[in-house]
């Protein structure tokens, strides 16, 4: 009996662990990429594209030609970059661009 309520304790914490680890294995990061000299503008424009292993990236298109048509800009001021991952399987990179 003793060893059965062991097994128990252990299996609950293992699990607990993991399922920690994978509420804090997500990340977000935001870094900016490029700035012009024009206006900062009142219009934003985003692109976003979903990966797999960081490298799988079947018709994904988040470039700043595609975030800029999105936004209707024609004058870029900014470019930023959004990448949020889930244990590096499932990534999804958004670009940003702000300007006129």
């Amino acid at each position: 009996m003793v060893n059965f309520l062991i097994f128990i304790m252990k299996t609950t914490f293992y699990s607990l662990i993991a399922a920690g680890l994978l509420v804090l294995s997500s990340c977000s990061l935001t870094l900016p990429i490029s700035a012009t000299s024009n206006d900062l503008g009142t219009k934003q424009g985003k692109a976003t594209g979903t990966c797999f292993f960081y490298q799988l990236c079947f018709g994904a298109d988040a470039s700043v030609q595609r975030a800029a048509q999105n936004g209707g800009i024609t004058k870029i001021s900014t470019v930023d970059l959004q990448t949020k991952s889930v244990l590096g399987i499932i990534v999804t990179y958004t670009c940003i661009v702000t300007g006129e």
